[in-house]
Order: structure tokens, then C-alpha cells, then sequence
């Protein structure tokens, strides 16, 4: 809930939170158990970046192709566009406990059927059943949050629920970690998966639907007995008659369209200009969120890692969990300062952070590759004549190759470090578990993703700083922004529209980044991202306002009134009665 309430001034949202939440613990408790749909999307975004590794050890197709690989990590993304779309509507019409149910049980079915897989398409079918309910929870679970939080603590409570995506991708890390010497390694990473979709459905079961839905659906003393529970006694009747004002309000203005299809919804949604102004806004935080790059390091992160030189993929792992956490801290950071500084503001911070840290990543990785160890003939020649890349010995410009050359150029080849110094002239030979094991039993490193690099470690820090830049601002507060900007009666519809466009933009970043990387290149790809990054910001400043302690009626007017920089920096993003407090 929303209406009613006056924030004091000089108080962050998120001590009021802890204030209220230890006077109320069931407010709490409705957060944290819609609060695990964060849980399983996090954890889905960061369990296929280990998983995929032993994959493609256990499935040479998956390692041979690329288009598989970004296949088996994108398909979960292609799952949730429908899941998000879908789930907009059934939580609008059936309920946002119902949307959380359902995805509940087609997550813990995808996870069991990708546990169970025996080839690369089955992988995929699953991670299109866990995609499907990732999307619906997505988007219906900080919309849960948001209806069902008093407004001064709003903000807060829908954070953690960004704070749980970070933790389920940490978990997903540590997970990853603990099933690497495991027999069947990458089934138990997808299928541990079902368990916190199976505690959340058990969980919420006992909770109540949003009370703003019940009203909604004219069920008046439902919503009001749920109040009761959530807001001190001499504050529940405040609450009733600001959310029929609000639903009135709306309803007069907007007209009463009964059970119409889908499509007529959102046509009638999108004749309406204050819920296109929160649409433009909606939409342009998503997907700026998702073309800054973030999946590219949730999704393939071990993967980067290797890029930058680490071979290993227990080391890649371990170094993935550092960046992991970094994020968890980051959406800690974020529930503390969202409510003082202003969801606006920390976007545009996080985001003149995010291009930096691009741009000099994308130094180092050029700088990696320029300095990469030389292919050195006698070393290829060194496990025979049979043993070395046949784009290598084929190629005019051979003996200006070096360890970056063979991997891009050639096709199926793998660089074998020097055994004296892994910086010096190394070999480049086939690919294969053969050569492989040849090359280590020489206490040599086997090198197929990157290169032996002096800068490597230098590429970890800057995925950190990236993170710390991301997380507290666009990792979290564009889902925010989108649990409150949009009018009540479309706010499922315009959530779920936002949501697609969100997945739709994952689904493009997830799909094409190791191509990219193959084609332009580490330092490219990562340079591209800040231009993305560079636009999104653009886009941010002039399209998306202030909704800092603003209750939704207020928001609306806003919109109403239309948006512009100079009036967003004019009103601070607070409400009068913040303002006078």
C-alpha cells in the first residue's frame, strides 16, 4: 500500500524500514517470501555462466559452436519475454499471488528437466520452461512487494527484492563452486535450482494477494482486513479512503472496461498519455539496464575471466564469485541510499561510472591482446608434426602470430603455454582432449578462451568496479522506478510491457556476445556496450522523473502535468509533504 502517510524529512526510507518492519515483522514477511521470485531470477542468471563451462566438456557440439552456447544461455531470456508479457495480464486478472504460483511450479518443472538432460536440446527446452517463470516473476513479484508496502517504506522493501536477485546469483556462484569436483557437476548446479521456487510456493500459499488488487476486484473488506495487519489501527481508515480516491479517481477518468481481451486492454492502456509517459520511462530503464552489458558478465562471466587470461575453470569461478558479491553489496548499498538521493539521480551516477569502467576495460583487453605470448615453431612443433593447428601452419603471416591470433583466427585450436615461462613463445596446436592432456602433463597451461596476460588481474578489479557501479543504481532501481510510475489500473499491463522490453534487450546482449567478442574482439564488444552505455544515459536524463517519496496519486499528476529535467530538478523528486515536513 501507498496512499496515506507522511515521510519525515532527514530520514532515509530505509532506516523507517527497519523502524516499521520490527514494530510490523509481517510487512517484512511479505517482502521476503515474494521477495524469493528475486532469489530465482538471480540465481538463474548466474548458475548458467558455471554450468555452461562443464557443458561444453561434457557435450563437444556445445564447445565447438558458439551459436549453441549462446543458445542454451538465451533461451531462459527468450522464455521470460513470454513469461513477462503473459504475466502481466494473468497478474492483473487472476491476481499477483497467482502470477507468483504459477511461475513457482513452471520453474521447479524446467529445473528438473534440465537435471535430467541428455543432450544439448533437452538443456534448452528446460531453460525455457526456468525463462517462462523468471519472467513472470520478474515482474509480479516487486509489484507484490510494492502494493503491499506502506509508501514511506516502499522503496526499501522493493529493493530487497533487488538485493535477493544479487544474493541468488552469489548463491548460484557458490553453488557452482561446490559442485565442481561433484559427478555430474553441471546437473546438480541447474537442478538445485527448483528448491527456493518449491520454498516460495509453500511460503506464499499463506500470504494474502495485494490488497491495492483486492480493492481493485471490489473486494473491500479483503483488502481492508489485510491493511489491518500491515498499518498501525489508527491509520488503516486514512488508508481505505486514499485508495478509493485513488481507484475512483481512476475509474472516472478512465472509464470502466469490465473483462476485455488483452490486446484492448493495452490498447486502451496506451491511449492514455499519463501511462504513456510512464511507458517511455519504463521501458527506456530497462532497457538501458540491459545494454550496459550486464548480463554479458552474470551470463558468461567465467568465460570473461578466462578471456583475461585464466585458464581454469574452478579459478574462473572462484575469481566470478568475487564480482557476484560485489553486486549483492552493491544492491545493500542501494536499499540505504535509493530513498535519500533519489532513484533519478543514482541511475545517472551509476551510469557516468558504468561508461568509465567500459572504456578502460576495454584498454586493458586491447592492451592483453596486443601483448599476448608469440606462437613459437619449434614449441608447436615440440608434441609432432600432427599435433599443430592446421590454420596455423597453413597461415602466409605465421610467424607474427601470436597466442590471441591462434584462438581467433584458426579454427578449433587451443594455445599451450611455454613450460618454462608462460610468457614466452608458446605452441599453438588442435584442439583436443589428447593435446590436452599432453600439454598439462609438461605442467603447461592450456589456453582456449584467452591468453596468458600481465594485465589479467587488472581486467578482474575493473569487473568489480564495474559491478560496484552497476549494482547500486541500474541493477536495482529501474524496477523501482517501474512498481510505481505507472497508474494503478494499468500498472500490471505497463510493468509487464516494460518487463518484455527488459527481456527482449537481455535476449539480443545474451544472444550475440560471444559472437561479438569473436568478431570484434574483447575490447570491442566492451567498448560498444559504452556507447550503449553512453545513450542509455541520454535517454535517462531527458525521459525518466523523479518518484522519491511520492505516492502513486502523485506520480500520476506528474505525468499529467508532463516531465522535463529542469522541473525534475526544480521539485528534488520529494513531495510537497516531504518538502514541509
Amino acid at each position: 500500500m501507498v496512499e496515506g502517510g507522511v515521510s519525515k524529512a532527514g530520514r532515509t526510507e530505509f532506516t523507517e524500514c527497519w523502524r516499521t518492519t520490527w514494530k510490523t515483522p509481517y510487512i517484512m514477511r511479505l517482502a521476503l517470501s515474494a521477495g524469493i521470485g528475486g532469489l530465482l531470477f538471480g540465481y538463474d542468471t548466474g548458475v548458467i555462466s558455471g554450468a555452461l563451462l562443464y557443458i561444453r566438456d561434457d557435450f563437444k557440439a556445445v564447445d565447438r559452436k558458439t551459436w549453441l552456447q549462446e543458445t542454451i544461455v538465451s533461451m531462459a531470456v527468450a522464455g521470460a519475454i513470454l513469461g513477462a508479457a503473459f504475466g502481466g495480464w494473468i497478474s492483473d486478472k487472476f491476481g499477483r499471488k497467482i502470477s507468483i504460483l504459477a511461475a513457482d511450479i513452471l520453474f521447479f518443472v524446467g529445473a528438473i528437466v534440465m537435471a535430467v538432460s541428455h543432450s544439448p536440446w533437452m538443456i534448452i527446452v528446460g531453460r525455457i520452461f526456468v525463462g517462462l517463470g523468471v519472467g513472470m516473476a520478474s515482474m509480479t513479484a516487486p509489484l507484490y512487494i510494492s502494493e503491499a508496502s506502506p509508501h514511506r517504506i516502499r522503496g526499501a522493501l522493493v529493493s530487497t527484492n533487488g538485493f535477493l536477485i544479487t544474493g541468488g546469483q552469489f548463491l548460484s556462484y557458490l553453488i557452482n563452486l561446490a559442485f565442481t569436483h561433484t559427478k555430474g557437476t553441471w546437473r546438480w548446479m541447474l537442478g538445485v535450482a527448483g528448491v527456493p521456487a518449491l520454498v516460495q510456493f509453500i511460503l506464499m500459499l499463506s500470504l494474502p494477494e495485494s490488497p491495492r488488487w483486492l480493492y481493485r476486484k471490489g473486494k473491500v473488506d479483503e483488502a481492508k482486513s489485510i491493511l489491518q495487519r500491515i498499518y498501525p489501527t489508527e491509520e488503516v481508515e486514512e488508508e481505505m479512503q486514499a485508495l478509493k480516491s485513488s481507484v475512483d479517481e481512476e475509474m472516472a477518468l478512465q472509464g470502466f472496461v469490465g473483462e476485455g481481451s488483452l490486446l484492448s486492454k493495452v490498447r486502451q492502456a496506451l491511449s492514455y498519455p499519463v501511462f504513456r509517459r510512464g511507458l517511455y520511462a519504463g521501458i527506456t530503464v530497462q532497457v538501458a539496464q540491459q545494454f550496459v552489458g550486464i548480463n554479458t558478465v552474470m551470463y558468461y562471466s567465467p568465460s570473461i575471466i578466462q578471456f583475461a587470461g585464466f585458464a581454469s575453470n574452478r579459478t574462473a569461478l572462484a575469481l566470478s564469485l568475487i564480482t557476484s558479491g560485489l553486486n549483492a553489496i552493491g544492491s545493500i548499498i542501494s536499499m540505504c541510499f535509493v530513498d535519500r538521493y533519489g532513484r533519478r539521480r543514482l541511475m545517472i551516477i551509476s551510469l557516468i561510472g558504468i561508461i568509465t569502467c567500459l572504456v578502460v576495460l576495454s584498454i586493458v583487453f586491447f592492451q592483453a591482446s596486443a601483448s599476448a605470448p608469440p606462437i613459437g615453431k619449434a614449441e608447436s612443433a615440440h608434441f609432432g608434426g600432427n599435433s599443430t593447428c592446421f590454420g596455423y601452419i597453413q597461415a602466409p603471416d605465421a610467424s607474427s602470430w601470436n597466442c590471441m591470433q591462434c584462438l581467433q583466427k584458426a579454427s578449433h585450436c587451443a594455445f599451450c603455454s611455454n613450460g618454462a615461462n608462460r610468457f614466452s613463445p608458446g605452441a599453438c596446436l588442435a584442439s583436443n582432449d589428447e593435446l590436452k592432456t599432453a600439454c598439462r602433463a609438461e605442467s603447461r597451461t592450456w589456453y582456449t578462451k584467452g591468453c596468458p596476460s600481465k594485465v589479467g588481474f587488472l581486467a578482474v578489479v575493473l569487473l568489480g568496479l564495474y559491478i560496484i557501479m552497476y549494482s547500486p543504481g541500474m541493477g536495482t532501481v529501474p524496477w523501482i522506478v517501474n512498481s510505481e510510475i505507472y497508474p494503478l489500473r494499468y500498472r500490471g499491463i505497463g510493468g509487464g510491457i516494460a518487463a518484455v522490453a527488459n527481456w527482449t534487450s537481455n535476449l539480443i546482449v545474451s544472444e550475440t556476445f560471444l559472437t561479438l567478442t569473436e568478431a570484434l574482439g574483447s575490447a570491442g564488444t566492451f567498448l560498444l556496450f559504452a556507447g550503449f552505455s553512453f545513450i542509455g544515459l541520454v535517454f535517462i536524463f531527458f525521459l525518466v522523473p523523479e518518484t522519491k517519496g511520492l505516492q502513486f496519486e502523485e506520480v500520476e499528476k506528474m505525468l499529467e502535468n508532463g516531465f522535463t529535467p529542469c522541473s525534475c530538478s526544480k521539485n528534488g523528486g520529494g513531495s510537497k509533504d516531504e518538502g514541509s515536513a
